[in-house]
């Protein structure tokens, strides 16, 4: 017969979620999970399989976090003004509990490179391109922009994006404020 787990999933990731965005993941042990955590190795390795999948399924309740902002731009009959409104949005929730962490994926994207494992990279690229699909069908609310317009400013936004994610780690909230005012006046 199977023993019952003595803790909840969900809870747990969270805390290891809260644990690869503050450290980042190389910089995130096994030891340092199952602290944070709460549970052993032997569960993390029973329920998780391994670091990895702990991360992914942090990933997973990244995005879950993020979907109040995601759904709000998706709701979203602004166009433009709907995406600057994700960007400060975005600000917020990237500065949750006073720290100024960033973007969980666009850090370990960043921290990895091209040495992230193939899966980990295929779940970080979905997320960014669910972002960009959102940019995009924002664009084209306005009857003005081109298709080329709106995949060129699409790629351009999540480039800035890239810029707020590091800069939201790092500027004060004028800075911040002045690089998203100033990223719109190009669209």
């Amino acid at each position: 017969m199977a023993r019952k787990k003595a803790y909840i999933e969900a809870e747990v990731i969270e805390k290891a979620m809260d644990l690869f965005w503050r450290n980042g993941y190389k910089n995130t042990s096994v030891r340092m999970l199952e602290e944070e955590m709460g549970i052993n190795q032997f569960s993390i390795y029973a329920s998780f399989g391994n670091k990895q999948g702990v991360f992914l399924e942090s990933v997973k309740v990244y995005k879950k976090n993020l979907d109040s902002i995601r759904h709000k731009l998706n709701a979203s009959q602004n166009g433009v003004i709907g995406i600057k409104q994700f960007f400060y949005d975005f600000v917020t929730f990237t500065n949750g509990k006073g720290i100024q962490k960033g973007c969980l994926v666009c850090n370990t994207v960043g921290e990895l490179g091209e040495k992230t494992k193939p899966d980990v990279m295929i779940e970080l690229m979905k997320f960014t391109n669910e972002i960009r699909i959102l940019f995009v069908n924002n664009l084209k609310q306005d009857p003005n922009k081109t298709a080329k317009t709106v995949e060129r400013q699409a790629n351009f936004l999540m480039t800035c994006m890239l810029g707020l994610s590091l800069g939201s780690r790092i500027l004060n909230k004028k800075q911040l404020t002045d690089y998203i005012e100033t990223t719109f006046e190009q669209i």
